[in-house]
């Protein structure tokens, strides 16, 4: 391996698609258990790689020289081989700093809550301080010298401005998870989240529930994959090729859901979106009659609406931690708050807008089997539809242009 990342868990990592398009060079995703570290780094065939966890600390005793920055934190995620010698570097600091930045959140005498206590959460606590945070305090599950625990936090200082994530909590596969509850800290102005995939968590979307700024990690990772490339080949990359990276990562990674009445055509446009974007397809209601083992119809005549939206729920998760895909949702999906969170922590919410006279209804669809049943229905969610997609779309056009609307605004 010449260039790559090294850690415990990788299969989650988008640093091999973002350094190969910062760089004309192969990078790797080199994954090391923790009793084999030693013989890598002193092996030392590498030209250059990042560390991520667990491994920010335990690679500082093989390095010949370390950057004042990387020796205050106590945690290294850039290696540089330079004709046998480690130089060890922190580009995650430049990354964290970058994502403040770019919210355009001044920290200027605020009070930071900074959660956790590892390498991640040191380096954050590092920038908040030169950002002109005026105090920041550490909060984890145990009390340390250094940290008070949760429960001290929501006791103690619910008016805190700011709240940083720097733990895994939320951290794909466990996504649907949040560290605290926003609605207990009444003064908060921002919310930063080092996380990454799920692409929103838990924690940024509660924030921007309640109107707080909230920004995830995407835009921290790949801004500290540019610092990081610039030391590997001692170079210097434009600012404007960071958004740029950004989009297209984000982009890829983001998921196109499309949500509305029973026989809206849905599965019709999701199919040839996902055809023209060369992506994978999910309907949602062919996922639960695979995992039910019968049609939705039949499952109705013998259980209730709401072990039908249980089921819903616990497919509409699963699939929604997938990257890059299209999803077809049930007309109702989107009635239960929680399914609307799963399909937002990747995706991006169209609502395709037929008009009532053009929805047929079918006896597939147990809750929409006829025109009376159609209608209520159409008066009951409509405006939620509305008020809780990100686009609205014109659901009468032929299937061919309501696929060519959504892939122009969603690639605009």
């Amino acid at each position: 391996m010449k260039y790559g990342l090294i850690g415990e868990h990788l299969s989650h990592s988008f640093s091999k698609e973002i350094h190969e398009q910062l760089a004309d060079y192969k990078y790797e995703l080199c994954e090391i258990a923790r009793g084999d570290l030693g013989n890598f780094m002193q092996k030392r065939e590498f030209c250059a790689i990042n560390v991520t966890m667990p491994y920010k600390c335990e690679v500082i005793p093989y390095l010949d020289y370390i950057s004042d920055e990387a020796s205050e934190l106590q945690a290294v995620n850039v290696i540089v081989n330079r004709d046998g010698k480690l130089h060890g570097f922190n580009t995650d600091y430049l990354g964290m700093r970058d994502l403040i930045l770019r919210a355009n959140v001044s920290l200027n005498g605020k009070k930071v809550l900074v959660l956790g206590t590892g390498a991640t959460s040191r380096t954050s606590a590092l920038v908040c301080k030169n950002l002109g945070a005026d105090e920041v305090i550490f909060v984890s599950r145990n009390k340390t010298d250094d940290a008070i625990t949760y429960d001290e936090a929501k006791a103690l200082h619910r008016d805190a401005d700011v709240i940083v994530n720097a733990t895994p909590v939320g951290m794909y596969p466990n996504s649907y998870s949040s560290p605290l509850d926003i609605e207990d800290f009444s003064n908060l102005c921002a919310v930063f989240d080092a996380v990454y995939n799920p692409l929103r968590t838990e924690l940024t979307l509660n924030a921007l529930g309640n109107k707080i700024h909230a920004e995830s990690g995407l835009y921290m990772l790949v801004s500290q994959a540019v610092h990081a490339v610039e030391l590997f080949l001692d170079t210097k990359i434009d600012e404007c090729k960071t958004q740029e990276v950004f989009t297209n990562i984000l982009k890829s990674k983001e998921n196109i859901v499309l949500v509305g009445m029973p026989s809206s055509g849905k599965s019709t446009v999701g199919k040839i979106l996902a055809e023209d974007l060369g992506r994978d397809f999910y309907d949602l209601d062919d996922e639960i009659e695979a995992k039910i083992g019968c049609t939705i119809a039949e499952f109705f005549e013998d259980h209730s609406e709401r072990d039908f939206r249980d089921i819903e729920t616990e497919v509409t998760k699963e699939i929604s931690q997938k990257n890059g895909i299209v999803i077809a949702t049930g007309g109702g999906c989107i009635l239960r708050g929680e399914n609307v969170s799963a399909l937002r922590s990747n995706g991006r919410l169209y609502f395709l807008d037929r008009s009532l006279n053009s929805l047929i209804p079918t006896s597939s669809r147990p809750l929409a089997s006829n025109r009376l049943a159609i209608e209520n229905l159409y008066r009951l969610r409509y405006d939620i539809y509305k008020t809780l997609s990100d686009v609205r779309i014109d659901g009468d056009l032929a299937p061919e242009l309501v696929s060519e609307l959504i892939r122009k605004e969603f690639l605009k």
